[in-house]
C-alpha cells in the first residue's frame, strides 16, 4: 500500500519520541515550518517505556509557548499511533495540512519567539 500524503510534509525519525526536544519543535517553527505534529507510540506501548509520554508532555509545554505569544497552538501536535497505522498517518498529515494552512505566522510573532527563545536560532533578515 502506497501512503499519499502531502509532498510538503517532511518526515524525521527518531528511535523514540521522548528523543524529541522542546527546541527541535520551536526550531521548525522558526525556520518556516507551519506546523509540526509527533507521531508516536500508543499508550502504554512506548518500546523505550516512557518516551511517548515525555514528549507528550514537551508538546503541550511547546503550545501553552505557542499561545502566550499569538501563535495558535494547533500548529503543533501530538499523535499516538502503531506502526500498523500507516494509513492513519497520512491521514493526520493531510489533516495537519488543512489546518494549518489558513492561517499565516507573522514576523512579530516569530520575533517574539526569538525573543523568549534566544537559543532557538539567529535573527534572519526577514525579521
Amino acid at each position: 500500500m502506497r501512503l499519499s500524503y502531502p509532498a510538503d510534509v517532511k518526515i524525521i525519525q527518531v528511535p523514540c519520541t521522548g528523543r524529541v526536544d522542546i527546541l527541535h519543535l520551536l526550531n521548525a517553527i522558526e525556520d518556516g515550518a507551519d506546523g509540526v505534529y509527533v507521531a508516536g507510540c500508543l499508550e502504554g506501548e512506548c518500546h523505550y517505556l516512557a518516551g511517548n509520554l515525555k514528549a507528550r508532555k514537551k508538546v503541550e509545554y511547546v503550545k501553552r509557548t505557542l499561545t502566550e505569544i499569538g501563535i495558535e497552538p494547533e500548529r503543533v501536535e501530538m499523535y499516538n499511533l502503531s506502526s500498523a497505522q500507516g494509513a492513519r498517518f497520512a491521514e493526520i498529515a493531510n489533516e495537519m495540512v488543512e489546518k494549518i494552512k489558513l492561517a499565516d505566522l507573522h514576523d512579530q510573532v516569530l520575533e517574539q519567539l526569538l525573543i523568549r527563545f534566544p537559543q532557538v536560532g539567529i535573527q534572519h533578515d526577514w525579521l
